[in-house]
């Protein structure tokens, strides 16, 4: 299983700009080296919380000092660019980290940036399907292409700099479960990100969400597996419960006022109609299916994730400043020391050896020399027979 990062990034609007885009880098670099697989970052222009406008700018500048792992946009508001200019600069940015660009995309969900651009609403997804035709031919094709639309013309442009990836960089869409999300990700084999979170409303349960991308990709002759689908939800970890919840209940529900004046309030509600002051933390995070615990709380909430929906390739981490830097990289460590090689079965071995030590020492297996200490010469002759 992946293990990977979705920042908006969600910064409160008294703080200092530059200093926050410096946090955001480091922390690329950082989970680089607890061994996280891949960090996604998002686009916005308004609302003045979620401050990054061009994610690409600023995952090149991280690519620098995070040597591993891959880097990709969560998401490119395609409604809001030229399908070429995405590609060409995905494609030129996938050259500067030596294959490890992920184009993620989406028609934008901030209210406020499709009023800025004057998008209309029910026009915002079929603008993102059309882009992404064009971004696939473009990224594939050698030849110039032609392509006439409802919403972009294209006249024997071509990219004289295709991806480093071939035949082209991977595409990832992010969903709440929409058909033409899933129609999209199985036609083109992206990757999925779906949301954790129990309000999903009109659209399907987790479960049937993933057969639908396998069916569309079977219909279009497309490869695409469990491994492409990822699970979005947040996560917070100390060593005690208590201590988890005491660190993030006041950043969580400062957070929460903003996504629910932004637009987001009905993934909070749990009824209809509910007011803010109604909404806790906790009841937040319930909604949310977001992760506040234990390491060990962490491993059985993502297992019964897994159950829920049949499996999936990869958890999304989306990255919130609810505690201190220190208090937030410490709940990253312990994620990255137990939660991760609990999946990856990089510590099987270990707890089996650990567990056979133990129960042949309360069988009175291992020997005890004449000053009370176990006897190396006897420990290495158990091994020899076989009998340890």
């Amino acid at each position: 299983m992946k293990f990977s990062f979705f920042m908006m990034p969600v910064h409160d609007p008294s703080e200092h700009p530059t200093l926050a885009f410096e946090r955001d880098i480091a922390l690329i670099e950082y989970t680089d080296a607890l061994d996280f697989d891949e960090f996604f970052i998002g686009e916005h222009h308004s609302g003045g919380w979620e401050t990054m406008p061009a994610p690409e700018m600023a995952l090149a500048k991280a690519s620098a000092r995070a040597h591993r792992i891959r880097l990709g946009t969560s998401v490119i508001d395609l409604p809001y660019h030229h399908p070429f200019h995405v590609a060409e600069r995905m494609a030129f940015l996938d050259h500067l980290t030596r294959g490890r660009a992920i184009l993620g995309v989406g028609p934008s969900n901030l209210v406020t940036d499709k009023k800025l651009f004057q998008i209309p609403p029910d026009q915002a997804h079929d603008m993102m399907a059309e882009s992404v035709e064009i971004i696939v031919r473009l990224l594939e094709s050698e030849a110039p292409i032609d392509y006439e639309g409802r919403y972009w013309s294209l006249r024997g442009m071509r990219l004289q700099l295709r991806s480093y990836q071939r035949p082209r960089l991977p595409l990832a869409i992010a969903t709440s479960g929409s058909r033409l999300s899933l129609e999209l990700a199985g036609k083109y084999g992206m990757i999925l990100m779906s949301m954790a979170g129990k309000n999903l409303g009109k659209y399907p349960p987790h479960a049937e969400q993933w057969s639908t991308v396998e069916q569309i990709a079977a219909e279009h002759g497309a490869e695409t597996s469990r491994e492409n689908w990822r699970i979005a939800t947040s996560v917070y970890l100390a060593d005690t419960r208590e201590e988890a919840w005491a660190d993030v209940e006041e950043g969580i529900l400062r957070e929460t006022e903003y996504f629910w004046k932004i637009g987001v309030r009905p993934q909070y509600e749990a009824y209809p109609g509910q007011p803010l002051s109604e909404v806790t933390a906790r009841s937040a995070a319930e909604r949310r299916r977001w992760i506040i615990g234990t390491p060990e709380d962490a491993i059985a909430a993502i297992e019964a994730l897994q159950e829920e929906t049949g499996g999936f390739g990869g958890l999304l981490l989306t990255t919130h400043e609810w505690a201190s830097p220190e208090k937030l990289r410490r709940s990253l460590e312990l994620f990255a020391r137990h939660v991760i090689p609990h999946f990856r079965g990089f510590t099987r071995g270990l707890h089996d050896e650990w567990h056979r030590i133990r129960e042949h020492y309360d069988a009175g297996g291992i020997p005890i020399n004449t000053e009370g200490r176990p006897s190396n010469l006897g420990l290495n002759e158990e091994w020899r027979s076989g009998r340890l």
